[in-house]
């Protein structure tokens, strides 16, 4: 590196010592090309030292101190009258280390990277991927069992599910005759919805479905309905969407749901308005189920 223009040959008078065990001596200070000279009176080189090698040991303080990097014991000192020496060596040494490589700089702005990395994978990532996954290996067993949980905290809202001896079996059947041996139908006497569905393969109806319609398609159109939004959309994921992470990382840890999950999201689903399935499947289903296509039309 070349000195700056403007400390050009700048010289100096200082103090230099060798080693710590021998004495001071008075030295021409020489600031040249990347290089710091100390000669005697009659100017015979005592000591050259790198500028890129250097350190000043007093950070700011009057005499300034240097000593080369890796050897304290050899020291320069100057005074308060070399203050244009002293702006020069330190103007020189601030470009140098300018121009030097910092690992450490590297470091942080590496770990500052990945930091954001991983918290933007924390907050965007991570807990779609925990519900996922929690779907996939939650068993059947525990779906019902989530589902009938569900159904408790529903009925403080819509009164007690019509199960008399006299409706239990026409539900079955009916069921049976809609989704097969893969479900349950529960009649509710209240709510503001006409159906929904529930982890476990529960699906639920208004008795206002079945008293205001003779005709058992319509009731069949609405199951039907409820069948294909459930397989739109997997209700335990609904129930876990509603829940937050902290609910699935529960539910994959310890196989249980908090209570207050259950009922926030048991009150959502009764004020929520559905989302409507594609018309194409639900009208074949509806066909190979027996059920008319007309009452479709309540059924949204």
């Amino acid at each position: 590196m070349t000195a700056l223009k403007e400390f050009d040959r700048l010289e100096a008078t200082g103090l230099w010592r060798p080693a710590p065990d021998v004495q001071r001596r008075e030295v021409v200070v020489s600031l040249g090309d990347a290089t710091l000279t100390m000669s005697d009176i009659q100017n015979r080189p005592l000591a050259h030292w790198s500028l890129g090698a250097v350190i000043r040991a007093n950070g700011s303080a009057v005499p300034a101190i240097y000593h080369p990097d890796g050897d304290p014991g050899e020291t320069l000192e100057l005074g308060e009258g070399e203050r244009d020496m002293i702006a020069g060596i330190d103007k020189l040494l601030r470009a140098i280390d300018r121009k030097r490589p910092h690992p450490g700089k590297l470091r942080f702005l590496l770990s500052g990277t990945i930091f954001a990395i991983l918290l933007g994978l924390a907050v965007f990532w991570l807990p779609g991927a925990l519900e996922r996954y929690t779907v996939q290996v939650v068993p059947m067993v525990k779906r019902a069992e989530i589902g009938e949980r569900l159904l408790t905290q529903i009925a403080r809202v819509t009164g007690q599910p019509c199960m008399t001896p006299d409706a239990r079996q026409p539900l079955r059947r009916l069921a049976r005759r809609v989704l097969g041996d893969t479900g349950s139908v529960v009649i509710v006497p209240a709510g503001a919805r006409r159906s929904a569905h529930l982890p476990g393969r529960i699906i639920l109806l208004h008795r206002n479905v079945l008293e205001d319609h003779e005709d058992p398609d319509v009731a069949a159109g609405f199951i039907l309905t409820e069948a294909l939004r459930a397989r739109q959309s997997d209700p335990l994921a609904d129930v876990l969407d509603h829940a937050g992470l902290w609910a699935s990382l529960r539910l994959l840890t310890t196989g249980n749901l908090p209570d207050a999950a259950l009922d926030a999201y048991a009150e959502h689903l009764l004020t929520s308005r559905p989302v409507d399935p594609p018309m194409e499947p639900l009208a074949g289903r509806l066909l190979r189920g027996r059920a008319a296509v007309q009452p479709l039309c309540l059924c949204a």
